[in-house]
């Protein structure tokens, strides 16, 4: 780089960020009524987001000055969001869970996403679209789904709409087991702390994992929301595999790249750095709701992205697909809790 590039890269700069901000702002905005709305009628902001973010899909289109800006809102906005996810884990949380807890956790998730590819088979769905599905029910809702879609092959004209749908359908039935786990908990004679691991393993948004957790005791609402951070820890291997499987498929980015997303490398970085003392924990849980915030922007502006036409024709049977995964979840998580006497 020359000197004259370096001058120039100042103007760059500002003329990029005059392009985005529009559309940033415009995602923005509609996370911050998602947000208002949630905090005062109860209902899932991911899904307000999502929601409000359709009613503006016109900001999305090519010839708008927020298309740019919404854009990057739904790549990287998300990305980021994802990364300081790492923050919220620590290898000596990890470590202090004991195997049989480890064990349902990985075992749930590997069961999920293995039925997510043997049901898109089933139903005549693609590849991805079972990574997609079983991979958001299997981690963590919303947030894996982003992820995992975005090392997806983009090939696929239906791309989009198809992460769209998995955040709705995970979100919606994310509020439902918050509701339905704790009663065949109850049901079941499961302990607090069982109960917890259930809601942990299983339930898809952590959100809805520390509400059903506190709504039965602390205890409970403790040990699930430990263990949820467990299964959102394995986000990092399975994006990373996911990146190497398909980094030579037509769909991908093309040659020259790291195969391994750096916002992945970026989570794996920040659970290290947060297992340490080297942050302050007022400056950790100030990025953690930062990272709630780049989130919600995000699916916000995928929203935006996305119209309900198209959604519409995702069918019932990605309907039962998503349905039968969390079925096959709570199954596999009830069994082993019962079976190892947790």
């Amino acid at each position: 780089m020359t000197a004259a590039d370096v001058t120039q890269v100042p103007g760059r700069v500002l003329e990029r960020g005059r392009e985005l901000f529009p559309g940033i702002v415009s995602a923005v905005t509609v996370a911050l009524a998602a947000k208002f709305i949630s905090e005062h009628y109860g209902a899932p902001v991911m899904l307000m987001a999502l929601l409000l973010g359709m009613a503006f899909s016109f900001l999305a289109e090519p010839n708008t000055t927020t298309a740019q800006g919404v854009e990057f809102a739904s790549k990287k906005v998300l990305r980021f969001g994802v990364a300081l996810l790492g923050l919220g884990i620590t290898v000596q949380q990890i470590a202090a869970a004991g195997l049989p807890v480890v064990g349902i956790t990985l075992g749930g998730v590997a069961l999920t996403i293995g039925s997510g590819v043997l049901l898109a088979r089933i139903f005549g769905r693609t590849l991805p679209f079972g990574l997609l599905t079983g991979g958001a029910v299997a981690i963590c809702g919303a947030s894996a789904a982003l992820a995992i879609s975005s090392v997806l092959p983009k090939d696929d004209p239906n791309h989009e709409r198809d992460t769209v749908f998995t955040v709705i359908a995970v979100t919606a039935l994310s509020t439902l087991a918050m509701i339905v786990y704790p009663m065949i908990g109850a049901a079941l004679g499961l302990s607090d702390h069982a109960m917890g691991v259930f809601f942990g393993a299983t339930i898809h948004d952590v959100a809805q994992v520390v509400g059903a957790g506190y709504s039965v005791s602390d205890e409970a609402g403790a040990t699930a929301t430990f263990v949820k951070l467990l299964r959102v820890a394995l986000l990092v291997p399975v994006v990373v595999t996911l990146s190497l499987c398909f980094a030579r498929h037509p769909g991908a980015t093309p040659g020259g790249t790291l195969p391994i997303p750096f916002f992945v490398l970026g989570f794996a970085a920040l659970v290290l750095i947060g297992s340490t003392d080297f942050i302050p924990e007022a400056v950790t849980t100030l990025l953690l709701e930062l990272s709630r915030w780049c989130l919600i922007t995000a699916i916000a502006a995928l929203g935006m992205k996305t119209s309900l036409r198209k959604l519409a024709e995702v069918g019932p049977r990605a309907i039962a697909m998503v349905c039968g995964l969390t079925a096959i979840l709570a199954g596999f998580a009830l069994a082993a809790i019962l079976l190892l006497h947790i």
